[in-house]
């Protein structure tokens, strides 16, 4: 099974799927996997989510690393992990959370927006930063938190990010981004899927 690190350097970009159902994400799946993609999350606010997380992991867990977004209590990290998830996604920084998410052997990236919540997401055991919501924090925000973070922390911009707004973000120091309704939205076919997922990895400057 891949890792953290090497599904985000074999590509930075983590599919969030809202919306998908069990129906149609094997469909979804190999379009992104397809295109290059490793990490994809489905939100636990999805149609039958742990379904889809079981059916991904059965496909996809050898060569990609799949998990649940929208995690908001330690019950649900219970639940992802009876499922096969191995990435728990936050949209805030609940430390009880993370040190569930520890716990069972489990990758977290939870959302922060400020140095405090950052600080203490790190000291619960967060595997990386998701930087929530990007598009009004900023790449010169990001910059600015890369200069008190310990060395080699990673942030996951979230929120807004676009084909064009990558490069910013990644001279910032970004590590890699979470893409939502640019990549996926509830009812989108898996071949729009797979031409917007080509689209980002294709916007990704050489070398990164």
């Amino acid at each position: 099974m891949t890792s953290f690190d090497d599904a985000l350097a074999a590509c930075p970009l983590i599919a969030i799927l809202r919306g998908v159902t069990p129906d149609e994400v094997l469909e979804i799946g190999d379009a992104l996997v397809e295109a290059g993609f490793r990490i994809i999350e489905v939100p636990m606010n999805s149609p039958h989510p742990l379904r889809s997380i079981r059916l991904l992991q059965d496909r996809f867990g050898e060569t990609a690393l799949i998990g649940a977004g929208t995690v908001t209590s330690p019950d649900m990290v219970v639940q992802v992990a009876e499922a096969g998830g191995r990435l728990i996604v936050m949209p805030h920084g609940d430390v009880a959370v993370i040190r569930a998410a520890r716990a069972l052997g489990l990758y977290c990236t939870p959302g922060v927006a400020t140095p405090t919540e950052g600080f203490a997401a790190l000291a619960a055991g967060a595997t990386a930063l998701k930087m929530f919501p990007a598009e009004q924090l900023g790449p010169p925000t990001l910059a600015a938190w890369r200069s008190v973070f310990p060395a080699g922390t990673r942030f996951i911009p979230v929120g807004g990010v676009t084909p064009d707004t990558m490069e910013a973000f990644l001279d910032a120091g970004a590590a890699g981004f979470g893409l939502g309704s640019a990549l996926y939205r509830a009812g989108r076919s898996a071949r729009e899927v797979g031409v917007a997922a080509r689209r980002f990895v294709d916007a990704l400057p050489r070398g990164r």
